[in-house]
């Protein structure tokens, strides 16, 4: 299937590992450029440097107010347009509810939320019709996730917002996605297993609740990805898709 990504341009946060990176691997498959971030030049660069001459990093923080609009302006200026973004961010700091700082809770929440926020703001003012904004969230947009309560707090807001952003600007034919994994095969999750007093025994336990008994490969994420932000998914917004292998059961 042809999913219309030739040539055209996406911004992706968060991209030297993880989910932004699954993503950007499988948008840059299709021929599509990106412009990848990470908090360093060296993690940046190396990262578009995987991906090949499609690819430039550029080294941003999502909570500086700043970084939107030199990111939109570094695709315009290496590959002649904009056409969406893609956010993501590293999660934040685990714990329970008396775990948790103010000062972890505040760094959370200028990074996962304000720093959402501010990029999905621009992109939205330099996006013409058919362009999308796109959200990497987290199942806990519609369950907790024990231990993971700064995460279970700040997402579901985010989505909302995400909503909102979708009805205003579905008008102007701009679209606005959001996806929300559950257990990816990443170094996120496999650093969560390992604070567990046995990672195989909670690996197992937690492929045991999941439909098809296994964790999302990274390039499956990506794979879903990069169709949801692509002219293939034309009709699609305001949606919240899980990522999940059936882990979540209501509709």
């Amino acid at each position: 299937m042809d999913l219309g990504l030739k040539n055209r341009v996406y911004v992706v946060t968060g991209a030297t590992r993880g989910l932004g990176n699954a993503a950007a691997r499988e948008l840059v498959a299709d021929g599509a450029k990106v412009v990848v971030t990470g908090r360093s030049e060296k993690s940046a660069a190396d990262a578009a440097a995987a991906l090949g001459p499609n690819a430039v990093g550029v080294a941003a923080d999502n909570a500086d107010p700043q970084v939107a609009a030199r990111l939109i302006a570094a695709a315009r200026e290496h590959f002649g347009g904009f056409d969406g973004i893609l956010v993501s961010v590293g999660g934040p700091a685990p714990g329970f509810v008396a775990d948790n700082t103010d000062e972890q809770w505040q760094t959370a929440f200028e990074s996962v939320f304000l720093g959402a926020v501010r990029l999905a703001r621009e992109a939205a003012g330099e996006l013409d019709a058919g362009g999308v904004i796109g959200f990497v969230l987290s199942g806990s947009v519609h369950e907790p996730i024990p231990g993971l309560t700064i995460s279970n707090g700040l997402r579901p807001g985010l989505a909302g917002f995400a909503k909102s952003l979708a009805d205003e600007l579905g008008p102007r034919g701009i679209r606005v996605v959001g996806l929300l994994p559950a257990r990816i095969d990443t170094d996120r999750v496999r650093e969560l297993d390992g604070l567990s007093a046995d990672p195989e025994a909670t690996r197992a336990a937690n492929e045991s609740r999941i439909p098809l008994r296994r964790y999302g490969r990274p390039e499956e994420f990506g794979r879903t990805a990069a169709f949801l932000l692509s002219p293939a998914a034309s009709y699609l917004t305001g949606v919240m898709l899980p990522v999940d292998g059936g882990m979540r059961h209501g509709f």
